[in-house]
């Protein structure tokens, strides 16, 4: 995976977290309870976080083993928009309409596993360079 695609992905994942996040500010506010605006605002803020850590990523990439950053950033890809994703229907369930609660309930620890698994790629990368 190269720089660039990841700068890209990292862009986008930036814009939808500033969306989501002013959203969430903004227009769910009056609509969520505070305990699910809170929620709703997590995965805005880990959507933000890891839009960040892939700039940091693809800026580091020559001191990284390809292979590994490949891993680590899909893994993050993948985990972010599963965490996060979840975390958005799951808040805005009672306003959209989408109840997947037995789906979704169980993806954001799955999208945190991800993660986790993710970052511990990213580490091994720079071990292994």
């Amino acid at each position: 995976m190269k720089p660039k695609s990841i700068i890209i992905t990292a862009g986008i994942f930036g814009v939808f977290a500033v969306i989501m996040g002013a959203m969430g500010a903004h227009a769910l506010k009056e609509i969520l309870s505070p305990a699910t605006l809170q929620s709703y605002l997590t995965g805005a803020r880990y959507n933000m976080y890891h839009a960040l850590a892939l700039l940091a990523i693809a800026a580091n990439a020559p001191h990284l083993n390809t292979k590994w950053m490949k891993n680590g950033v899909l893994l993050i890809m993948f985990g972010t928009v599963i965490f996060s994703g979840s975390i958005y229907l799951l808040a805005t369930s009672t306003i959209t309409g989408i109840s997947l609660k037995a789906v979704l309930g169980p993806a954001t620890p799955i999208g945190g596993l991800l993660l986790i698994t993710g970052w511990i790629s990213i580490a091994i990368a720079a071990f292994r360079k």
